[in-house]
């Protein structure tokens, strides 16, 4: 009995359907991850003319920022969770924890223009207690004139 060789002819092309699969399986990840990474606090600033940071000293020492939003709720910029509200005792040993190690860190308050004004005295004199000598408050330049500022709608949405 003789026997045939039987040749396996060499397939020339590449199979692109995993890789696509691949693909759309991380393009739905990242669809789904990115919104979740740029939350962070609403706060609608108040306006006003004042003098930037300078940039130089903002790059050698990063600002301590406590935000109050439109509730009175306190948030802290570092620590485990930025875009969780806090509690002012935490708030007050992390920014002591701070201007041990570098007193001349900023330290500045970003409230929302319709919270009272005893609530940002009270995130003020947290601060002052915690350490910090002087404490700024952060705004928004005023609008250019002619231009309005977009105030948003019962729905929550921008005209």
């Amino acid at each position: 009995m003789a026997q045939t060789a039987r040749r396996r002819r060499l397939m020339g092309e590449i199979n692109v359907v995993p890789y696509i699969d691949v693909m759309l399986v991380l393009l739905i990840i990242f669809m789904i991850t990115a919104p979740l990474l740029t939350q962070g606090v609403k706060v609608d600033l108040p306006q006003a003319s004042a003098d930037p940071i300078d940039e130089e000293f903002l790059a050698k020492h990063e600002p301590l920022i406590v935000t109050v939003d439109r509730s009175g709720r306190l948030y802290f910029n570092m620590g485990k969770s930025p875009d969780q509200p806090t509690t002012e005792s935490i708030i007050a040993t992390l920014v002591a924890a701070v201007l041990r190690r570098d007193a001349r860190t900023p330290v500045l308050v970003r409230a929302d223009a319709q919270v009272p004004y005893g609530v940002v005295v009270r995130a003020m004199t947290l601060l002052q207690k915690a350490g910090a000598e002087k404490v700024g408050l952060l705004t928004d330049p005023p609008a250019p004139p002619g231009k309005q500022r977009r105030t948003p709608n019962a729905a929550g949405q921008a005209p």
